[in-house]
């Protein structure tokens, strides 16, 4: 029968007390560092690994950490994970991942969930669909620290890490203007998500500084965030169908850029509209029709909001100061 090993045969086998072993094991300011490395040496010799569940009982914690995203297939989201978990696991946490596809009743159902496994605290970002914000803000009175990254809520005061959206969406539309493009569309994510507002601000900056009039005709937003692939085959045969049709079409988030790209191959045979948007594709390049993209440090943002969330959790005091943090995104154009 299998027989775990504990603290207490490690303090056996060093020849120290248990609480020592203990405090060396959380990295406790009051051991010396030379203890510490005794222990720690030791048991990685041994690949000790500690009883979650009692721990849990003793330090009234899971060690686990949710995280809500839309879709872990996404580009974006898979590398903000991989961020997540470097910064999770190496302070002891585990991850809890798990997925909406952009419906607000199962991001309800997922929260509700991990709330009920006692998770420590979460990390989310917003599903599409999402426009009714009671179930978090009834977990955020209850006490569960929650960090919000990319798609972020301004009516909970927490921590928030998300893009410079604005200044992305601005570099896209500029490239497009500069290669003669005049008619430009935008094929926007949900209409009431904060990063739609803050990239449409962006298209509309650059179409300002060249004196190129706004035409919200040009614009069309996917209420479903490019889940539903009629409602982007829709969007993109408007903008097709149009008289004076669009030269140029500026894609809002990195789901929408592969159907928007997928509509124009089945629809535009000419291949004559010219694509820029949001997209984290390690594989962009290859794309057809082309895709000239705005990439986020989706890794360093999964970090940060997993630094953010657990310093939450750590606090021995209520924090009552936040920070939303603002990472700045590049632009690659694909020639």
């Amino acid at each position: 029968m299998f027989k775990p090993t504990t603290i207490k045969d490690i303090a056996k086998a060093l020849n120290l007390s248990t609480s020592t072993v203990s405090r060396a094991l959380r990295g406790g300011y009051e051991i010396s560092e030379d203890t510490k490395k005794i222990v720690l040496e030791y048991a990685e010799k041994i690949n000790f690994q500690r009883n979650p569940i009692a721990l849990s009982l003793r330090e009234r914690r899971s060690y686990s950490i949710g995280v809500v995203v839309c879709e872990v297939a996404n580009q974006f989201f898979s590398q903000a994970i991989d961020g997540i978990e470097s910064i999770a696991y190496s302070k002891g946490y585990h991850v809890i991942i798990s997925q909406t596809h952009d419906k607000y009743n199962r991001e309800v159902i997922n929260t509700e969930h991990l709330a009920n496994r006692s998770v420590d605290g979460l990390l989310i970002s917003l599903s599409a669909e999402t426009k009714d914000y009671a179930h978090l803000v009834r977990l955020h009175q209850q006490g569960l620290p929650i960090v919000f990254f990319d798609r972020i809520l301004d009516s909970i005061k927490t921590h928030k890490v998300t893009s410079n959206n604005r200044d992305g969406a601005f570099k896209a539309t500029e490239y497009l203007i500069k290669k003669g493009c005049r008619r430009i569309a935008h094929l926007a994510n949900a209409s009431q998500l904060s990063i739609t507002s803050e990239r449409k601000t962006g298209y509309e900056d650059a179409l300002g500084k060249y004196g190129i009039p706004l035409d919200e005709n040009l614009v069309r937003y996917c209420e479903y965030g490019g889940s539903n692939k009629q409602e982007v085959d829709e969007a993109v045969k408007y903008f097709l169908d149009m008289r004076d049709r669009p030269d140029a079409i500026f894609v809002a988030s990195d789901r929408l850029s592969t159907g928007c790209l997928a509509a124009l191959k089945k629809y535009n045979a000419k291949n004559n509209i010219l694509i820029a948007g949001f997209s984290n594709s390690d594989v962009v390049e290859l794309l057809n029709p082309s895709l000239s993209a705005v990439r986020q440090p989706a890794f360093e943002m999964g970090r940060k909001a997993a630094e953010m969330l657990i310093s939450l959790i750590e606090s021995k005091y209520p924090v009552e100061e936040f920070e939303t943090a603002i990472l700045e995104t590049t632009f690659h154009e694909n020639t």
